[in-house]
C-alpha cells in the first residue's frame, strides 16, 4: 500500500468519525433537557456528561434518581453500571489499537463508547482505525458536551418543561437507543421478556429495581447461551460420548 492511499484511508476514517460524532452530538440536547427537567441543575447535568459519558447509562441514572429521589441512587448507579460494562468489553477490542502508554490508555478508555468503536472497526486497516477511532471519540466528547449545554439551559429557562411532556422522553430515549440493535428475534424475545417483567415489578418495588430486574433477564439469557455452545464444542461431544 502506498503512503497517499494510506493517507486516503486515514483521511476518510477521519471523516467519518466527524460526521457520525456531529449526528449523534445532537442527542446531547435532549439529556441535557430532560435532566433539568427532572430536577438536576445545569452544573450536576455537565457533570454527568463529563464524566460519564455513556448516553444510555446517563439517560439511566437521571431517570431513576429524577423519579425515585436520593433513596433511588444506589439503583440508579447499578443500572448506569451494567449498561457501562458493554464499553469495558469494547476496550479490550480498542486496547491494541491504543498502544502503550497509561494517560493515552486511560483517556482512550473514557472515550470508548459505541460510536468510537463502532468507525474504528469499520476501517480497513489498523491505522486508519486507530484515526477513526481518535477522530470520532474526541469530536463527539466535544459535541456531546456542548450539546448537553445547550439542552440544560435551555431546559432551566424554559422553567418546568414536564409541561411540554419531556417527562416522558426517558422511555422514548431507551426506545431510540435498543431499537436500531433489535434485529434479530432473539434480541426481541429479550426485549419481550424484560418489559413484562418491568410492568410486573413496577406497581410493587422501589424505582430502579425493575431496570435491575429487566437487565437480569438479558444477563441469564447470555448465560444460558454460553452453557449451551460450550456444551455443543465440549471434548466429550467431539469424541460422540
Amino acid at each position: 500500500m502506498t503512503e497517499d492511499t494510506q493517507n486516503g484511508r486515514n483521511r476518510h476514517a477521519r471523516s467519518q468519525g466527524i460526521q457520525v460524532a456531529l449526528a449523534v452530538s445532537l442527542y446531547g440536547i435532549s439529556f441535557g433537557a430532560l435532566a433539568v427537567a427532572l430536577g438536576f441543575s445545569v452544573w450536576q447535568t455537565m457533570v454527568l456528561s463529563l464524566l460519564m459519558f455513556s448516553g444510555a447509562s446517563q439517560f439511566a441514572f437521571i431517570g431513576i434518581v429524577g423519579t425515585g429521589g436520593i433513596a433511588a441512587a444506589g439503583a440508579a448507579i447499578a443500572s448506569a453500571g451494567l449498561l457501562g460494562i458493554r464499553n469495558g468489553l469494547y476496550a479490550l477490542r480498542m486496547s491494541p489499537l491504543v498502544g502503550p502508554g497509561f494517560w493515552k490508555r486511560a483517556l482512550a478508555g473514557h472515550l470508548t463508547v459505541d460510536e468510537s468503536t463502532a468507525v474504528a472497526v469499520a476501517q480497513g486497516d489498523p491505522e486508519s482505525s486507530r484515526h477513526g477511532f481518535w477522530a470520532t471519540a474526541l469530536a463527539l466528547y466535544a459535541g456531546w458536551n456542548l450539546a448537553t449545554l445547550v439542552g440544560a439551559l435551555a431546559g432551566d429557562a424554559l422553567g418546568d418543561v414536564r409541561t411540554w411532556g419531556l417527562d416522558a422522553v426517558a422511555a422514548a430515549a431507551f426506545l431510540g437507543l435498543l431499537w436500531p440493535r433489535v434485529t434479530a428475534r432473539e434480541p426481541i424475545g429479550v426485549a419481550i421478556a424484560a418489559a413484562a417483567v418491568t410492568l410486573v415489578l413496577i406497581p410493587s418495588v422501589p424505582a430502579g429495581i425493575p431496570v435491575l430486574a429487566a437487565a437480569g433477564v438479558g444477563m441469564l439469557v447470555a448465560i444460558y447461551r454460553h452453557g449451551v455452545a460450550r456444551g455443543a464444542t465440549s471434548p466429550e461431544q467431539g469424541r460422540g460420548l
